[in-house]
């Protein structure tokens, strides 16, 4: 599979599937008993991944993954109910109509990770449904105050369960930002990387498929920034060892 296919964005309905086969996810997918998206869905205030977006991905893989996989739709919103959240932007109804799961991963079930390569955690509680699943980021992209931009591996702090991280005082994930949320997003990663992105880029007249960091990378310059003045992307860049950019494939149609 290409590190990362850009194309130009008409519609969810036409651009997603024609975008997902180029980069030949459909033999990917096949490969998983498992297979989680993970829209955008921080809290009411913040740019969500738009539902008609997920959508056209759930449709792909639905219509694209191994007889017995099940498809799961999962996030944590911060200092918000995620179920109410999910109920707002549409996403129960979508699950219902498909007939799939919703996770919420502020309550799901943890393991504990300790990993020697965390630079401020000594352990995440991480869930335990993303490990072995295949997960795709599904973020839509933005800048944002917190993380610099929102894209695929800042989309994953999601992933820090409410249950252990929201403050004493507080709905929100506070014990994530003890440090410069690079290194939140950082250590988290080393627990799970996502194993796709799709990023909704579609205000910028793109979307975007592939490695997530290489994706993250690309997403950057639409912003019209330097990849290496986002701090999580320079960070992950240097720990990950990605001694290549990757080079992704820009298709006008």
């Amino acid at each position: 599979m290409a590190k990362g296919v850009s194309i130009k964005f008409k519609s969810y309905k036409d651009t997603v599937p024609k975008l997902l086969s180029l980069i030949k996810l459909d033999k990917e997918l096949k490969k998983y008993d498992k297979i989680i998206l993970k829209p955008s869905l921080r809290n009411e205030k913040s740019r969500n991944t738009d539902v008609t977006f997920v959508e056209s991905v759930l449709q792909y893989c639905l219509e694209h993954k191994n007889s017995g996989a099940q498809v799961f739709i999962a996030e944590g919103s911060d200092g918000t109910n995620t179920m109410d959240l999910f109920d707002k932007r549409g996403f129960r109804e979508l699950s219902e109509r498909y007939s799939i799961g919703l996770i919420d991963l502020n309550t799901a079930e943890v393991e504990q990770i300790q990993d020697g390569e965390f630079l401020k955690f000594e352990k995440i509680m991480y869930p335990k449904i993303l490990l072995n699943a295949f997960v795709i980021s599904l973020p839509v992209l933005s800048e944002d105050q917190d993380t610099e931009i929102t894209a695929s591996l800042s989309n994953m702090l999601g992933a820090f369960p409410a249950d252990y991280y929201q403050g004493i005082f507080s709905k929100n994930k506070n014990k994530i930002r003890k440090w410069p949320i690079k290194f939140a997003i950082h250590d988290l990663l080393k627990c799970k990387m996502p194993e796709f992105s799709v990023i909704d880029a579609s205000e910028q007249g793109a979307i975007l498929a592939g490695i997530p960091i290489d994706m993250d990378k690309q997403a950057a310059k639409l912003l019209g920034k330097d990849w290496k003045s986002v701090s999580y992307l320079r960070l992950l860049d240097e720990s990950f060892s990605q001694n290549e950019e990757g080079k992704v494939e820009s298709i006008k149609q």
